[in-house]
């Protein structure tokens, strides 16, 4: 089928619509079934094989001790691909989430904060496979349709056929079926409520979803499926069933290493705010999830589809946990915007591969994909990475470069192209910044005016302006960071700083929720 014939077959203007047919093609018969097992604000040095790839002072950041094993997530690295360098386009959930389905930059969805609702228009890579006849469904966080909270199986589907389960905001600690449905077991005057008292392995979130998608490899075993899970954990808040609520209790954990790092010359972005570094309960929350990754892939080895599955484990975005004296996410730190992302094909990747060029978010739809044997629908703005799986090095023509940027309008916040070395960072606040993740993995040194980078400085600003332009990013336009991108890129003289952009009262309003800790 050629891109015109999908998009007659798709119909763009009505792809979610209710009344879609459940598959248009009858069931699939080829191809490989899908599954994605995705998280909320997970640190990706709570991952084993993500410490494997890390020198010690990077990979035990809370004490050589204090770690959390994840035997189930390594065993789909080492028998697959890591990717070191997997970034969220925007490393806040609904944005990034938002690029993760439909290859499409935030501004393009438009989904640039939490809680827009997507674009009628979008096509997912779970509507490209159900229009190829796979049964498709997702549980779980979906956070793509607007502000409701938790409101079940939201009626846009997006492709997603079974969606039962899928509920649209939260980060609930129990769920339960009933007649009517699922819903949040915890209650608190009969509203739903955060509370874990009383979760077992049969109604604690991460338990309950696993589950879901446990059944639904069973009932689309003898077909084709693609199948999203989205845990909600380990995002706040802390909490988790027994025996993991108190499995780490007695561990010590350590201040990270750029906890009480200096206050002078720190950008807006990277400026200490409250935050702890306590791990247990976080802890408890991954080796949960790890647990259960560790059930669905037993499932799938006892149903003998593990030859023809690709499975992939990633997240939204990351959490900093205590690292700059900061929690959460949001900023182009490593560990706020760096998100583990590892993938099981056995006919097209070879065990144990690595991937060290910079991806995103925006790129995983066109990846997987073309590393289906599928055509997209033409929409995507991201890359198809999927030589790099498959051949272990990128095409001739490849980039090393991607590109994130902070939340809201083109005055709200950061922009930046990073590479597998550099990150390049444009503020309406801050002079630039370029980080040098090989000479400075703590990230707490500006090598923007240092003349042996002004090289890499030339290249990534005009990365960026073609970026900006290419995919309508008006924050390229705004006036400070577009007299910085002009410098960087063809500047000849001493650096002259513009005034700052004063900060938006929608950008403070969310700054101040996020200290909070008001849970999305």
């Amino acid at each position: 089928m050629n891109r015109r014939d999908f998009l007659k077959v798709s119909g763009l203007a009505a792809v979610t619509t209710v009344a879609a047919p459940k598959y248009a093609f009858g069931a699939a018969k080829s191809g490989p079934n899908l599954l994605i097992i995705h998280t909320d604000e997970h640190n990706f040095r709570t991952i084993g094989c993500y410490r494997d790839t890390l020198t010690p002072d990077q990979a035990f950041m809370w004490g050589k001790k204090s770690i959390v094993e994840t035997p189930n997530i390594d065993w789909i690295a080492s028998h697959g691909a890591l990717c070191t360098k997997f970034y969220a386009t925007t490393p806040v959930c609904s944005p990034s989430r938002a690029a993760f389905v439909s290859g499409q930059y935030p501004q393009n969805t438009p989904v640039v904060t939490n809680n827009i609702r997507m674009s009628d228009d979008v096509v997912t890579f779970a509507e490209i496979l159900r229009r190829r006849g796979y049964a498709t469904g997702y549980s779980g966080k979906w956070h793509l349709d607007g502000g409701g909270k938790p409101q079940w199986g939201p009626k846009r589907k997006f492709g997603f056929e079974d969606n039962a389960c899928m509920f649209n905001r939260g980060h609930w600690k129990q769920l339960e079926d009933t007649a009517n449905g699922p819903r949040i077991k915890a209650r608190t005057g009969g509203k739903p409520g955060y509370s874990v008292a009383g979760a077992d392995r049969k109604s604690f979130t991460t338990d309950f979803l696993a589950d879901k998608t446990i059944d639904f490899i069973k009932k689309n075993a003898g077909g084709r499926f693609c199948y999203m899970v989205s845990i909600p954990d380990p995002h706040g808040p802390d909490t988790v069933r027994p025996p993991y609520a108190s499995m780490y209790d007695a561990m010590t954990f350590e201040k990270p290493r750029t906890y009480d790092k200096p206050d002078a010359g720190v950008p807006t972005w990277a400026r200490k705010e409250k935050g702890g570094y306590g791990q247990a309960k976080y802890y408890g929350m991954v080796k949960c999830i790890d647990d259960n990754v560790g059930r669905i892939l037993l499932c799938l080895r006892t149903l003998k589809l593990m030859d023809n599955t690709i499975v992939i484990f990633t997240a939204d975005h990351g959490d900093l946990r205590g690292e700059h004296h900061r929690h959460n996410k949001g900023v182009p730190l490593e560990a706020s915007a760096k998100v583990p992302f590892v993938i099981y094909y056995p006919s097209k990747i070879k065990a144990g591969t690595i991937v060290r060029e910079a991806l995103g978010t925006v790129d995983f739809l066109p990846t997987i994909i073309n590393m289906m044997g599928f055509k997209t629908a033409g929409r995507e703005e991201g890359r198809d990475a999927s030589q790099l799986f498959a051949k272990g090095k990128a095409p001739g023509a490849w980039k090393d470069v991607t590109f994130v940027r902070g939340t809201g309008g083109p005055e709200a916040n950061w922009l930046g192209a990073f590479t597998g070395r550099y990150k390049f960072i444009v503020s309406p606040r801050d002079i630039p910044w370029l980080i040098d993740m090989e000479k400075d993995p703590d990230e707490l040194k500006n090598f923007f005016l240092d003349p042996e980078y002004r090289s890499i400085v030339r290249d990534l600003a005009n990365e960026l302006i073609a970026y900006g332009r290419k995919y309508k990013d008006g924050r390229t336009s705004v006036a400070k960071i577009a007299a910085d991108l002009e410098w960087s890129a063809k500047g000849q003289g001493k650096y002259v700083p513009t005034a700052p952009a004063t900060r938006p009262k929608a950008a403070a309003g969310a700054r101040r929720k996020r200290r909070k800790g008001r849970p999305m």
